[in-house]
């Protein structure tokens, strides 16, 4: 299983057109413009093109024009020959060069200097290169996909970027859609990136409450926004059932964090899906509305009334044979109250001391004690 494989997921008619698209294109050898918001997996459907070509044999090489200076940038491009600069030490064979018989990947291309996009399209238009410095012409034989989440034709209206280049990359182009264009992908993505990240095949899964959260929620940064979560939940919470709403808001995305507001609450809808369950009764956060904790020394724990207690652990409701560690026990059991606390409060230890009738001081001490703060809250 491949975290590639997740551009692909998905029966909606928007990822049914996309694979149509890519086994279309990847029989031509045209230029390919890959064009989507960033994060839905532009570089992913530039390696699908180059493996469905008749050019797989060869190499694919990749270049982020975004992350690379312009003057760096025509180097990484052409190559050099040795004493062309200062610092060229050595002759230097560029992407052009590398990629010959294979796939150019121009990543970022909206974000190519001007100067440069010009040598760009005399490459492509006379399909041989000239190494910075001198150095005979190299002929190439080259295929082009580029990507860009830039609107390129509003760049070209404000003379950001070369009209005969847009022309030249653009003859093939494929539109990657976003995730919100494709509600029905979410939660099979979501399934797919929690097993890619799950740990010792300890997999995460979701309350119903949650599933229909992760489809009402827009994934601005898309398909690398929902691997992210996945993985910090992965990490967070191995193998558990999480329930979304009762999490602190600083583990959860901005936008999910706003759903959750009683704002928006009403709008979120239901959603079925068999891999997410119905969290059990058993394993609810419990109402401590009604559970009174009085403010204590540092070194006692709480009395508790012994049916709150037998509730609140889901874990006993008889002593064994061998008895129980009762200190351990409670201690326990304090440490799930605080959690359920500081979730049903948004991470507010004010609230939280509140709900728990304890002194704010006393449950700060306590969050230091069992380490709460750092792996928590």
């Amino acid at each position: 299983m491949r975290a590639g494989d997740s551009i692909f997921l998905g029966d909606s008619d928007a990822m049914v057109q996309l694979r149509k698209l890519i086994d279309t294109c990847a029989k031509s050898e045209a230029s390919v413009l890959v064009l989507g918001e960033t994060g839905v997996g532009k570089e992913l459907i530039s390696r699908e093109l180059h493996a469905k070509s008749s050019r797989c044999d060869g190499p694919l090489v990749p270049i982020n024009c975004a992350a690379i200076p312009g003057a760096l940038l025509e180097s990484e491009l052409f190559g050099f020959a040795k004493g062309s600069f200062t610092g060229a030490t050595s002759d230097r064979v560029g992407r052009f060069a590398l990629a010959n018989r294979g796939t150019l990947f121009l990543d970022e291309i909206g974000d190519m200097p001007l100067e440069l996009q010009s040598k760009l399209l005399r490459v492509l238009e006379q399909r041989v290169i000239e190494p910075i410095g001198g150095g005979e012409p190299k002929p190439i034989d080259v295929r082009i996909i580029a990507a860009t989440h830039r609107d390129l034709p509003a760049m070209v209206k404000e003379g950001l970027f070369r009209q005969d280049l847009y022309f030249r990359l653009n003859v093939l182009p494929v539109m990657v859609p976003s995730v919100k264009q494709r509600k029905s992908d979410i939660l099979p993505m979501c399934q797919f990136f929690a097993r890619i990240h799950a740990k010792f095949n300890r997999t995460i899964s979701f309350t119903e409450r949650s599933a229909s959260l992760l489809m009402a929620y827009d994934w601005p940064g898309n398909v690398r926004e929902i691997s992210n979560l996945m993985m910090r939940f992965s990490i967070l919470f191995a193998g558990e059932k999480i329930d979304i709403p009762t999490l602190p808001p600083l583990l959860l995305p901005e936008g999910i964090a706003e759903l959750l507001s009683d704002k928006h609450a009403s709008s979120i809808s239901s959603a079925h899906p068999e891999w997410f369950a119905e969290i059990p009764d058993t394993m609810k956060v419990p109402d401590l509305s009604d559970i009174v904790v009085e403010a204590e020394d540092d070194n006692d724990i709480h009395p508790l009334d012994i049916e709150n207690v037998l509730r609140l652990s889901n874990s006993i409701g008889h002593f064994p044979s061998g008895g129980i560690k009762a200190k351990e026990f409670m201690a326990d059991i304090e440490i799930r109250l605080i959690k359920a606390a500081l979730s049903q409060s948004n991470g507010s230890v004010s609230h939280a001391a509140q709900l728990l009738h304890m002194q704010r001081t006393t449950l700060i001490q306590k969050i230091a004690r069992y380490n709460i703060a750092t792996a928590f809250i």
